[in-house]
């Protein structure tokens, strides 16, 4: 028996993300029409719709599609925005972004990430705005600046690098803390200190190099 992927897409916008206070007509949009088994691994990809983080290779998960639909809808992209993606994992979400942005530039640590995810974009026609490369976001650097910033992995604390590639008013989502109790936040460039604003509670793998440091018990 095939699976009715279209389907399946659609329970999974009104059954999972809808429910979980993701309204933004746009987002939802991305959701329904950008075919997300297309980017999971074929060993999972009867699991695409489920509401489950799946296992993509070097230790890193493919977000739950609640949790896509959160992050993109506190993003609040707009048309005429730049976006950075840290960590560009199946690139399905760069896919999102890539519907909602002027233009995405993504980064991963991964050179099969990358380049897989690149092949996806070109197959569906999605990555005419998109630009994929294999960097350490702890070592790479930009002189561009950017409108929003989305985090695919989390971190014990937000790097000031991060944020620095902010324009004013720019918006950066990272998941931050120690697992298993981590928040989603949206920060924003403060005049002393970075405006933060706390979204939801959840867990994510760290980004590599942003794991706390380990504490030991004597």
């Amino acid at each position: 028996m095939t699976m009715d992927y279209a389907k399946a897409r659609e329970l999974m916008v009104e059954q999972q993300v809808r429910p979980w206070d993701v309204l933004d007509a746009r987002v939802l949009d991305a959701l329904v029409s950008i075919p997300r088994d297309a980017f999971v691994p074929a060993a999972h990809r009867a699991l695409s719709y489920a509401d489950a983080a799946l296992p993509l290779g070097h230790g890193e998960m493919m977000m739950k599609p609640v949790l896509e639909g959160r992050t993109l809808q506190s993003l609040d992209v707009q048309p005429g925005d730049d976006v950075l993606e840290i960590g560009t994992g199946s690139g399905f979400l760069t896919a999102c972004l890539s519907r909602l942005a002027r233009e995405v530039h993504s980064i991963d640590l991964h050179a099969d990430f990358a380049d897989a995810a690149r092949a996806r974009l070109d197959t569906m026609g999605l990555g005419a705005n998109v630009r994929i490369e294999t960097a350490d976001a702890f070592a790479w650097d930009t002189e561009r600046r950017f409108d929003a910033i989305c985090v695919t992995g989390a971190v014990a604390a937000i790097p000031a690098r991060f944020l620095q590639w902010l324009r004013p008013e720019g918006r950066l989502f990272i998941v931050r803390g120690t697992s298993p109790a981590m928040e989603a936040v949206i920060a924003r460039n403060g005049v002393n200190a970075p405006r933060i604003e706390s979204l939801f509670e959840t867990d994510l793998p760290y980004l590599v190099g942003a794991a706390p440091a380990p504490a030991f018990d004597f």
